[in-house]
């Protein structure tokens, strides 16, 4: 397999190249790619050194597949051209995500769905995929009405400018911000623009994409998305309505069931998921699962997931895994 990572030397992109290593996907042959100011530096993959190479390039030499991580500019102006020379393109940008001709997959969800006619697939929004992760199973069963979910997210969602600002603050360091504010001791209720409706771009991210997801665009979402000065994942409280009532004891059962979540779910010894625990994992962790008191039918819980693997780089990577399994590549 001729594999393409566009956007090697940014922070997802170095963690693309790190899960392909670790779930041993057959790579023949790695074509990094980044902007014209990378072109020419080397990594190291597998035990072998690659030179990055510019978009025009990545093109010519026709990856049998492209893990694109560089911006919604850059796929929507290159992730067709990959397409056209016979490139499965698999997006992390939030370009294609809300095309309706453009499936946006979390695999252990609807995976089923892809077909070879689909060349450029979506990865969803790191926030999106841990909440889905939790919800879907849940829906299956009870079928949600209403989700309430406020989000505190990981400076590293930002990317290495945001990180930079942190260690900056940390050592009383002026320099570049990443945020119109100081992120160290402190909680910016401020994630992407602001959108005409008041809400930020990746609070509605969240309302859109799971909807598009579970495939219902009956289910009402509002959300609000903190950024906090945190490194290891995003956290999210998440209060749930279903149309049918529940057992605590099945909820939990059904989570710990469901292939790539894990239950971290027992007050009696302090245990509830963290970032701290999450980074370098792929699995999504819930816990602080109790009932709504407030009204019928609703449950709160607590879902934390490391923002650059699960929600970036390892579903894109197991996207890949299940077009060469099921030989649609």
């Amino acid at each position: 397999m001729r594999v393409a990572v566009v956007g090697a030397t940014g922070m997802v992109g170095e963690v693309m190249l790190k899960v392909l290593e670790e779930r041993s996907f057959p790579v023949s042959e790695l074509i990094p790619v980044a902007s014209e100011k990378s072109v020419g530096k080397e990594l190291e993959f597998n035990g072998k050194k690659y030179k990055v190479i510019g978009l025009a390039d990545a093109v010519a030499a026709k990856p049998d597949v492209a893990l694109f991580s560089a911006g919604g500019g850059t796929s929507l102006e290159w992730a067709p051209k990959f397409a056209e020379v016979g490139t499965t393109v698999i997006d992390n940008s939030s370009a294609w995500r809300m095309n309706t001709d453009k499936k946006l997959v979390v695999p252990e969800i609807n995976a089923s769905s892809l077909t070879t006619e689909d060349k450029i697939i979506a990865n969803p929004n790191c926030s999106t995929i841990q909440l889905v992760m939790a919800l879907a199973p849940l829906h299956d069963k009870y079928k949600i009405k209403r989700v309430v979910v406020s989000t505190y997210q990981s400076i590293t969602g930002t990317g290495v400018k945001a990180v930079k600002q942190l260690e900056n603050e940390y050592a009383g360091v002026k320099d570049e911000m990443a945020y119109p504010y100081q992120i160290h001791r402190n909680a910016l209720p401020h994630c992407d623009v602001f959108e005409e409706n008041g809400y930020t771009k990746e609070e509605m991210k969240l309302v859109r994409e799971t909807q598009k997801i579970l495939n219902d665009k009956s289910i009402a979402v509002t959300a609000t998305a903190i950024r906090i000065p945190v490194v290891g994942g995003h956290s999210e409280s998440v209060n749930i309505q279903f149309e049918n009532d529940f057992e605590l004891s099945d909820i939990r059962k059904i989570l710990n069931d469901t292939p790539g979540v894990t239950l971290q779910d027992n007050p009696d010894t302090n245990t509830y998921p963290m970032p701290i625990y999450a980074q370098g994992k792929d699995d999504v962790f819930v816990g602080r699962i109790r009932r709504d008191e407030s009204q019928p039918n609703t449950v709160n819980m607590w879902i934390v997931a490391d923002n650059l693997r699960k929600g970036a780089a390892t579903n894109a990577v197991q996207i890949a895994e299940y077009l060469v399994e099921k030989n649609i590549l």
